[in-house]
């Protein structure tokens, strides 16, 4: 591996499901060619967890199924991973930057004791607005960001009731939450924490693109599934904004690259002081 470049570590916990997700996290870090490289660690099938010496960025993805629930190996692996992280970042000038999406930001916030996480009364998919917190207005990851924007949801599961205390204890921010619904009385569940300066997670897919959208559209079954959750007159309003400039696209041009340039700056910023 070229040491000049930055690496990149993607953690995949799509479980070996085939994904778009996956595409549109490479298409996303191939913008930054040349000055990245990066490495795919298939951690819930394979028990890949990768060298934290050997990588600058993690960037770890969303993936089915409950949070809370792994199967005594790979999950414990991938904790103690997260620790040796912290750790590291207290010990070491040159700091490890990880974004956290959808089942490892659910994971995340659990291991770090912020809030509670529980199964939602029915799943939420689709094209959905986030809302920015005060702290969230002048966080780094949403900046050219509208308040609200879009991003793409899909979960069945909630990161839900902070326990502020502990917020507080770690310094850690809630970012964004979901949008407002006035007709139910649910709690809004949290989108995005900023964990530390060098950890972020959300829990939406601001890699999503609309062409991996329409992707899974093509699965009749899957097609079916979302008219008979939304209907058949909010199916076409999500298609429209699937194809609006200033929903998905730009949230997928904007959020992950700003982690990627702050993270970037920051490591050759310290490097070069170091080296002077």
């Amino acid at each position: 591996m070229n040491k000049k470049k930055i690496t990149i570590a993607l953690l995949d916990m799509y479980d070996g499901i085939p994904n778009q997700g996956m595409r549109c996290l490479i298409d996303i870090i191939n913008r930054f060619t040349p000055l990245v490289s990066f490495q795919i660690y298939d951690v819930r099938r394979k028990c890949e967890i990768p060298e934290i010496g050997q990588y600058d960025i993690y960037i770890s993805t969303g993936g089915p199924g409950n949070p809370l629930v792994g199967d005594g190996t790979w999950d414990i692996k991938y904790y103690e991973f997260i620790d040796a992280l912290s750790k590291w970042n207290l010990e070491n000038p040159v700091k490890k930057h990880v974004l956290f999406i959808c089942h490892s930001f659910q994971m995340a916030c659990q291991h770090f004791g912020l809030a509670e996480i529980t199964k939602r009364n029915d799943t939420s998919f689709g094209v959905m607005k986030m809302h920015k917190t005060i702290e969230g207005q002048t966080d780094p990851l949403f900046e050219g960001l509208n308040d609200p924007f879009y991003a793409i949801d899909s979960r069945d599961y909630q990161v839900v009731q902070p326990k502020l205390s502990v917020f507080k204890k770690k310094g850690a921010k809630i970012i964004c939450l979901e949008k407002i619904r006035d007709h139910v009385q649910y709690e809004r569940a949290i989108m995005a924490v900023r964990f530390t300066d060098y950890f972020v997670g959300t829990q939406f897919h601001p890699e999503a693109d609309p062409i991996s959208f329409v992707s899974h559209l093509r699965n009749k079954e899957a097609k079916e599934k979302i008219k008979s959750m939304k209907g058949e007159k909010k199916f076409k309003i999500m298609l429209e904004d699937l194809m609006d400039d200033d929903k998905i696209y730009r949230t997928n041009e904007t959020l992950i690259p700003n982690f990627l340039r702050t993270a970037i700056n920051d490591l050759m910023k310290t490097k070069k002081m170091l080296s002077n």
